[in-house]
């Protein structure tokens, strides 16, 4: 197609993979970054420019030079611990420890394709997307199993694959930041968050817990479950049209008897992992309640990484061993070694995100900059819903050239945490407004990496789909998705919903 023929749309997309296509690696992005930030220390700390530190009336802060002799010294001797003290690293590895046994195991697929056939046929499109949001428990088996599943579901009630493909992916992409229950995105994300925070106010930085959000994505969970129906029902089913082709039904094969009591006897393991976990936080003098028996502060709320990996690998050992696929405890480490090799990218990452964040830290550029921006947005007088509103659009728009969200989190974090704080939002809101631009994007960005793969799967129906089909067959799911999700985000902020446990929308300056 001509460039003189192609829409104003079709030429925006365009624009959006070419330039996408340009960036570099996230890897080598963070390590561009790393020296940008080396060298704007340089400059910055030249200038002489201070601030008033928010947290400590009457101390000022000013840019320390990461050129200067001591600069150089902290560049070689803090390396490793950059690494190494990179927060999401070590929550994400143990997490994955058990979600990664669960979904090797094949736990995750199973339940996922019961789920879906066992749902009643006027529910069908809502239960798709319900269980493409709850798949973010292992983000890969929901991108694999379900969007192939919801195209023979379609077909067998005599309705469009590409609409099953279509509510499964939103489930799955658009809809990853909600669940029922948390995931290794809460951790990865929260450590980066409670970073950031701390850069302000270290005090309140402490009493931050990785469940942050939580109330208000087990809200997310129905709103878009809803949205998601509607959406594919009422807008992208409609514009599909009658499907006239034929497909191979063998997909849709029912969960074999192995499959079933594998299902039964990891559901009863879950339940009485729930229970012993119980037992130390329910009693009063509870084993993981705080010393004066609160819950909120308290190692249980310390603990949930190691819980949700527990909760992931005990039942997923459990299936294992009822369906043969984990005979021995060298079955067992081989799937945890294939796990934690599938996260090689990740770890790289975290070595040249970890210089970056810590550089930007030791610079004290955060501070400077969440200073000066806070005093911009106060000249402006931009504040309240129109400031969350921005925060999301920027976001969304940096999704579309950058999918990890861990990647744009670690360099987003450091800068707009401690600007919302001086605006009297908290982490944990600035947190969720991130997630919600981070996920409704995802499904019209080229450059997610299951992008292609969808595209694949749906080129089997139409041999025709392309880029700019898919986007465009995905983008009211991104618009929906992200209306309903602002709606509900900005009825939390005028009622002053906690977002999850011990996290409110507003934060005060001590």
């Amino acid at each position: 197609m001509s460039e003189k023929k192609k829409g104003l749309f079709q030429r925006f997309l365009d624009m959006i993979e070419t330039t996408g296509n340009r960036l570099p690696h996230p890897v080598t992005l963070f390590a561009i970054l790393s020296l940008v930030v080396l060298v704007a220390s340089a400059i910055v700390a030249a200038t002489g420019v201070s601030v008033e530190h928010p947290g400590n009336p009457g101390e000022m802060i000013e840019a320390k030079n990461l050129l200067s002799r001591e600069g150089v010294q902290y560049i070689f001797t803090a390396m490793v611990d950059n690494f190494i003290n990179f927060a999401p690293l070590g929550v994400v590895l143990a997490s994955m420890l058990g979600i990664g046994l669960a979904e090797r195991s094949g736990l995750i697929s199973a339940a996922l394709r019961g789920f879906v056939l066992s749902i009643p046929k006027p529910l069908i499109t809502a239960g798709l997307v319900f269980a493409g949001i709850m798949s973010s428990l292992a983000s890969d088996a929901g991108y694999v199993v379900l969007p192939p599943l919801g195209a023979v579901i379609f077909v067998a009630l005599g309705r469009h694959p590409i609409a099953g493909i279509a509510a499964a992916f939103a489930g799955v992409s658009a809809g990853f930041s909600a669940n029922l229950l948390l995931t290794s995105l809460d951790p990865m994300l929260a450590e980066m968050t409670i970073s950031a925070a701390a850069i302000i106010d270290p005090a309140y930085a402490d009493n931050m817990n990785v469940a942050m959000n939580y109330y208000f994505v087990i809200a997310s969970v129905f709103l878009l479950t809803v949205v998601g129906a509607l959406v594919t029902e009422l807008i992208v089913e409609p514009r599909l049209g009658t499907y006239k082709g034929s497909v191979n039904k063998d997909d849709l094969t029912e969960l074999s008897s192995l499959e079933k009591k594998g299902l039964r006897y990891s559901g009863l393991s879950l339940l009485l992992t729930v229970i012993a976990i119980a037992l130390l936080v329910v009693p009063s003098n509870g084993l993981l309640r705080a010393d004066d028996g609160g819950v909120i502060s308290s190692p249980f709320m310390s603990s949930l990484v190691p819980i949700i990996m527990i909760m992931f690998f005990i039942p997923g050992l459990v299936y294992g061993k009822v369906t043969k696929e984990i005979n021995n405890d060298t079955d067992m480490a081989n799937k945890l070694s294939d796990t934690m090799a599938s996260m090689g990218m990740f770890i790289v990452l975290a070595f040249t995100a970890g210089q970056f964040v810590s550089y930007f830290t030791e610079s004290n550029l955060g501070l400077l900059i969440g200073v000066a921006g806070a005093e911009f947005l106060d000249s402006v007088k931009l504040g309240g819903i129109v400031l969350i509103l921005l925060f999301i659009l920027i976001s969304g728009f940096i999704n579309l050239f950058i999918g990890s969200a861990s990647a744009k989190w670690a360099m987003m974090a450091p800068v707009f945490v401690p600007i919302m704080m001086q605006q009297g939002y908290s982490p944990e809101l600035t947190q969720m407004a991130y997630r919600v631009a981070d996920s409704t994007s995802n499904i019209i960005s080229p450059l997610m990496p299951y992008f292609a793969m969808i595209i694949v799967i749906m080129q089997k129906y139409n041999k025709k789909m392309g880029i700019g089909t898919l986007i465009s067959t995905m983008f009211p799911y991104t618009i929906f998705f992200t209306l309903g999700w602002i709606v509900m985000l900005v009825v939390w902020l005028l009622f002053g919903w906690d977002l999850g446990p011990g996290s409110p929308i507003r934060y005060m300056m001590n």
